[in-house]
């Protein structure tokens, strides 16, 4: 005779130890995984046609976390995170068309990525820092606590290395990144209800 377990599974918290509920504003259109987390205690807003990846983590514990249209956070990205070393609460801003690509962590601490900007795999934006318009942080670049990045800027290197990026390319990335928005719709299940 086969008995069922007391035990409970490794891959499923038990109900008192998942973290708090935010309160969340889903605009129509958005795109949003079951399996990406939506955590703390203060607001998270996220506007239309957005696309949320699986496994994606938006923290709203220390301050509210602001998500404008169109943009694509991807897988394991993390939004709203506690900064290193430093007690500093407050929101994160991400501006229309930005993409926060996997992995990629954006600390809390009224920190602002400018619209179209695109921050790569595995980059670290610190508690503060104020990405331009039209920015790309390259992959695994860290951006200092309270850094501010001039509009259609490249950062790439080690050093922080920086050159300008061409203004006659905006419009393309938009259109570029709407395509994907498309795309990614078809491919993601989504499920905004949970997140209510």
């Amino acid at each position: 005779l086969h008995t069922m377990s007391k035990r409970q599974s490794a891959t499923q918290p038990s109900a008192r130890d998942l973290p708090p509920k935010p309160p969340v504003d889903l605009a129509p259109g958005l795109t949003i995984a079951d399996s990406a987390m939506l955590v703390g205690t203060e607001n998270i807003i996220i506007m239309s046609e957005s696309v949320i990846h699986p496994r994606c983590r938006i923290e709203s514990t220390y301050g509210n976390v602001i998500i404008g249209s169109r943009c694509v956070i991807q897988e394991r990205a993390h939004l709203g995170a506690r900064s290193h070393g430093q007690q500093t609460d407050g929101s994160v801003m991400i501006g229309n068309y930005v993409t926060v690509e996997a992995a990629a962590v954006v600390e809390t601490g009224d920190t602002q990525i400018g619209e179209g900007s695109v921050v790569g795999i595995g980059a670290r934006i610190g508690g503060g820092a104020s990405i331009g318009k039209n920015c790309t942080i390259a992959p695994h670049v860290l951006i200092p606590p309270g850094a501010e990045i001039p509009p259609l800027t490249v950062v790439y290197g080690n050093n922080l290395q920086m050159r300008k990026d061409r203004r006659d390319i905006i419009e393309l990335k938009r259109r570029a990144q709407a395509r994907q928005i498309e795309v990614l719709r078809k491919m993601i299940p989504s499920n905004p209800a949970k997140f209510q």
